[in-house]
C-alpha cells in the first residue's frame, strides 16, 4: 500500500453473475494457481479495507469467510452488474467504494493506489485506450441516488450511468494484463486455471 494518506474505503467485489461464459459455473469460486479466484481478489483487498463487500447471488455460504458483508441483488433474474454496484453501496459503511470483479486476479496495488488517489465527489474509472473499464472504479456513495434513478428508468449499463456523471479516469495501457479477466474456460484455461 501506499505511504500517502488515502481515503478510508469499502470494496465491493462483484460475483453476483449467473456464469453463463462459464456453462453456469460460478465464477469467483473457479481454482487459478491452487486458489479460487475470490481468493486472490480478497488477499489483495484486504489490507485496504475494514468493510470488504461481496455481492454473490448464490454460494452464499462459500463467499462468506471470504467478506465483511455479503450482499445479493433485489431480484432473482440477474440483471447485471449494476445490481450488485447498487447493493453494494448501499451497504457500505465509507464514503469511498472500490469495487472489482471477481474474475481479475491480476489487479495489483499501484493500479488500486491510482483509483483510490483520484477519489472525490466524482466516480473513478479505470480507461484503457478509448475504452472505459466500469467494474473497476471507486464510487462515492453520494452517486447511488442517480444510479438508482437511472435503474428505476431502465438503465442497465454501468458504463452509460457512470459516463453521465463527469467519471475521473485512471488511464492505463492497452491490453493491460492488471484487467484481464478470466471469464471464459478458454481463458482460465491458458492460464493455469484448474476446475473446481
Amino acid at each position: 500500500m501506499s505511504d500517502n494518506p488515502l481515503p478510508a474505503c469499502s470494496v465491493l467485489l462483484l460475483s453476483g453473475g449467473r456464469g453463463q461464459r462459464m456453462g453456469g459455473r460460478d465464477k469467483g469460486l473457479l481454482e487459478w494457481r491452487g486458489r479460487p479466484l475470490i481468493a486472490w481478489l480478497h488477499a489483495r483487498v484486504r489490507p485496504w479495507t475494514d468493510d470488504l463487500i461481496i455481492s454473490c447471488n448464490r454460494n452464499l455460504d462459500r463467499y462468506r469467510p471470504w467478506a465483511d458483508q455479503l450482499v445479493q441483488d433485489d431480484s432473482t433474474d440477474y440483471q447485471g452488474p449494476l445490481a450488485g454496484i447498487r447493493a453494494g453501496l448501499a451497504a457500505a459503511r465509507h464514503e469511498q467504494v472500490l469495487i472489482l470483479p471477481c474474475d481479475a486476479p491480476r489487479v495489483d496495488d499501484t493500479l488500486i493506489t491510482q483509483l483510490l488517489e483520484a477519489a472525490g465527489e466524482h466516480p473513478v474509472m479505470v480507461r484503457m485506450g478509448r475504452y472505459w473499464e466500469p467494474l473497476f472504479c471507486v464510487l462515492p456513495r453520494a452517486v447511488l441516488p442517480a444510479l438508482e434513478a437511472g435503474w428505476q428508468a431502465g438503465e442497465r449499463s454501468p458504463q452509460r450511468i457512470l459516463r453521465h456523471l463527469a467519471p475521473v479516469a485512471v488511464d492505463v495501457p492497452e491490453g493491460d494484463p492488471r484487467l484481464a479477466n478470466f471469464n471464459t474456460p478458454d481463458l482460465l484455461l491458458g492460464n493455469g486455471i484448474v476446475d473446481g
